[in-house]
């Protein structure tokens, strides 16, 4: 497959980069204060920059598409405790249709939640708190807050699939469940219950020995387990199962890279896990049938 060069114009060093649902476009987060939108189509055609997102007061350290189901809606978060929803209208204008300040401090990570949720955003900040952000059918938004969730600051979130284990999609009661990892080192578990918020279990290990910088809800797809990957400044990265509901959660240590691990993610069927540690090492893992994980490829930069 042919590499293809994406040139991006940031005038800073770039955070995060997301790839749209139909991976047409990919938005990129930068310390420049803004959000870029690039066309990448083709591999013959050359990627232009269609827009640049103002709004940001301080660095941009990440950006997440939301389902097109909800139109071409664009989140980012920030350094200045910002977090932005962008819209894109008909004719490809692009403009900020909500700025939440809820936050004191820089917000560390941002997810949307799985479709069938709603279109429904968790944010992870500095100041120790969660929020979640869901539009209503009028087009407000509710907020809804983890106040102390890591309380030295938390710097990781993602969302559990919707789809309850051994449950087919569509059927059965949807999940509202958060993993989230923090500077205490601690990775913890969310559950929406009876109208709110609550810890379901903290994932207290001695192995994570410094700040989680990324956490990740692999996909269930038929999975007779759930599991969450969790990556560390402390150069670790580890996968926490879980059987049926009143099980405990266990947590292996996968590996150690030994340099800090930025960014862990699922594929869409959760059997590969790509992992961005260090300088610009990204490499792709697969569990083999007996538990334990090798590398299937490395991502040359």
């Amino acid at each position: 497959m042919a590499s293809k060069k994406i040139e991006l114009d940031h005038k800073d060093m770039v955070h995060d980069s997301a790839v749209d649902y139909y991976g047409k476009r990919l938005a990129t987060a930068s310390s420049d204060s803004t959000v870029k939108i690039v066309s990448i189509g083709a591999a013959t055609a050359p990627s232009q920059v269609l827009a640049t997102l103002t709004g940001h007061y301080g660095p941009v350290w990440r950006v997440a598409w939301a389902h097109p189901k909800y139109g071409t809606i664009l989140a980012s978060c920030g350094y200045d405790g910002r977090v932005v929803i962008w819209k894109e209208d008909a004719r490809g204008n692009w403009s900020q249709v909500h700025a939440f300040m809820d936050h004191k401090s820089s917000v560390n990570s941002i997810a949307w939640a799985p479709y069938e949720v709603g279109l429904c955003l968790a944010c992870a900040s500095s100041d120790g708190r969660i929020s979640i952000f869901t539009m209503r059918a009028d087009g407000g938004w509710d907020t809804a807050t983890i106040e102390r969730a890591h309380p030295v600051g938390a710097t990781a979130i993602s969302w559990a699939p919707a789809t309850a284990l051994g449950s087919l999609a569509g059927s059965g009661e949807l999940v509202y469940k958060l993993v989230s990892g923090g500077f205490d080192s601690v990775v913890k578990v969310w559950g929406f219950v009876d109208g709110s918020w609550k810890l379901e279990g903290a994932l207290i290990s001695d192995m994570h020995t410094d700040c989680v910088r990324d956490v990740s809800w692999a996909p269930v797809l038929g999975m007779a387990k759930s599991t969450i990957a969790s990556g560390s400044q402390d150069g670790k990265v580890v996968i926490w199962t879980k059987g049926k509901d009143g099980d405990k959660w266990e947590g292996k240590l996968m590996r150690d890279f030994g340099a800090p691990v930025w960014r862990v993610s699922w594929s869409l069927t959760g059997n590969i896990l790509s992992i961005a540690a260090g300088e610009n090492n990204i490499t792709l893992w697969k569990e083999g049938s007996d538990g334990q994980w090798e590398e299937v490829m490395k991502v040359e930069p």
